[in-house]
């Protein structure tokens, strides 16, 4: 038999963690980024700042981990609802599923001879496989986990959420306003061309997209912190 040594890499399979990383990644900057903004405008204490931003990143961090694993439980049920009615189903109606399966192929392309042979096939090797990946479009390997994607979303949002936080601890009073602009910008801007890169996008699209959403953002907050700190 002859191998085949052509090969595809193919991205798709990365869209679900990086959906997940980049959303959490961009979260934890943005929110932290445009309150640490607000509040350096305000001129609050050091002491008040600090605790304010430890504070919205574990608060933040805490509810994106709830957020996820509520959405993916959710998610998960329905997917283990439907795998149970199909073993119903395959249970009382083998035939109909049979035939079912059969015209989802004829649907795809292949005569209705080839069909009914391809069902019957992979029917003896796996029928619930065959009916969950081909007629509802799901497969075992591919559930979802809710522990996996609320830990990996709260650790993406602490990453994230880092960065404007060591900006604080590490430079003066004076310079903040500045450098979180700065640094907020360069990491949305790095946090763009990363999920472009590991999507296989273009990456301009995703840098501008991400980096003009943390402006506006910036610039709200800043500009409310500007007016409470001024009233008070």
């Amino acid at each position: 038999m002859m191998k085949i040594k052509h090969g595809e890499h193919h991205l798709s399979h990365r869209s679900n963690w990086l959906r997940a990383g980049v959303l959490g990644a961009n979260d934890g900057l943005i929110s932290i980024a445009s309150l640490m903004t607000g509040m350096v405008a305000a001129q609050p204490e050091f002491n008040t700042l600090l605790l304010t931003g430890v504070s919205a990143l574990v608060g933040g961090a805490i509810s994106m981990a709830a957020g996820e694993y509520v959405s993916v439980s959710s998610q998960a049920d329905t997917e283990k609802a439907d795998m149970e009615m199909e073993k119903r189903e395959l249970e009382i109606h083998p035939e109909e599923e049979l035939q079912e399966l059969a015209s989802i192929y004829q649907q795809r392309g292949l005569t209705p001879e080839l069909s009914m042979e391809v069902a019957k096939q992979l029917t003896a090797h796996n029928a619930l496989d065959a009916h969950m990946r081909d007629e509802i479009g799901i497969s075992e390997e591919s559930f979802a986990n809710p522990l996996q994607a609320a830990f990996s979303s709260a650790a993406a949002f602490a990453v994230g959420a880092a960065i404007p936080l060591l900006v604080i601890l590490l430079l003066p009073m004076n310079m903040l306003l500045g450098a979180l602009i700065i640094s907020t910008l360069v990491g949305l801007a790095s946090l763009g061309y990363i999920s472009a890169k590991l999507g296989g996008a273009p990456a301009l699209p995703a840098i501008s997209r991400i980096v003009i959403w943390g402006v506006i953002a910036m610039g709200i907050t800043g500009i409310i912190g500007k007016i409470v700190g001024v009233s008070v």
